[in-house]
């Protein structure tokens, strides 16, 4: 656990000031705003593909959904404690970076941060303060398939992260932008949203029920903390959407362009 912690705690703040780094030296045009918020991408995208990984890892390896076991259930929550940590600090540099031309203090852009990122806030403490405790002690020695497929959200991240990269390099016409869209709907729908009838369907198959059955057989607080978190999942899958049907408005692109 302490050795996780520490390798965490040094592997997501080293791989960020590296990418920095790099991109600084091999960009020099880029700005250090540019090159800070891209490395929090790349950084991000890195901690998704881990995730992801660990997930089917973990997935394949429970044969039985309740009490089948895998190491990497616990220890990659450990090694995620840092990264969820690092990612509130990195956010906020970014917000720094990206207003620091206006002369603001640091408390007016800690406010301005907090107000502008209140989801994704909650979003890390509930991570850390409620769904770590679940995943290390409450749950006790069941349900590592569950944690394996939490894992797999991650999924869309690289695709998020690349978005908004080309946005922020004016590349948002582009074809590469265009299909990363659809990739992005794509894998956040099914590995954030549909995600959850999935483990619904998987426990029903195990226990000889079908998907409408599970929510009436399984303890009433794990619907609750379904419901909290999908909720978000769709708020965020809305704004996609949103997006996206901006993206393919004939009239909007042209207007843009």
């Amino acid at each position: 656990m302490l050795l996780t912690l520490a390798w965490g705690s040094l592997f997501f703040p080293g791989l960020f000031a590296l990418c920095t780094w790099a991109l600084r030296r091999s960009r020099p045009e880029w700005t250090n705003t540019d090159c800070v918020m891209i490395s929090t991408r790349l950084v991000s995208s890195v901690q998704a593909v881990l995730a992801t990984g660990s997930g089917i890892v973990i997935m394949r390896s429970c044969s039985d959904v309740i009490t089948g076991r895998h190491w990497l259930a616990r220890e990659y929550v450990w090694f995620l404690i840092p990264y969820m940590i690092y990612d509130s600090y990195a956010m906020y540099l970014c917000e720094w970076y990206r207003t620091r031309d206006q002369n603001h203090g640091h408390s007016t852009t800690f406010r301005n941060f907090l107000s502008q990122n209140r989801l994704m806030i909650t979003h890390h403490a509930v991570i850390l303060f409620v769904l770590v405790p679940v995943a290390q002690r409450l749950r006790g020695d069941l349900g590592d398939f569950f944690v394996g497929c939490i894992f797999t959200a991650e999924l869309s991240t690289p695709f998020v992260s690349l978005g908004r990269i080309l946005i922020q390099l004016k590349q948002q016409h582009t074809l590469l932008y265009k299909v990363n869209g659809i990739l992005t709907l794509a894998t956040f729908l099914s590995c954030r949203i549909l995600l959850f009838p999935f483990m619904y369907w998987s426990y029903g198959q195990q226990q000889g029920l079908s998907l409408l059955q599970v929510p009436f057989n399984i303890p009433f607080f794990c619907n609750v903390a379904n419901a909290f978190l999908i909720a978000p999942q769709i708020y965020w899958f809305s704004l996609l959407c949103r997006k996206a049907a901006r993206l393919f408005d004939t009239r909007q692109a042209k207007k843009d362009g």
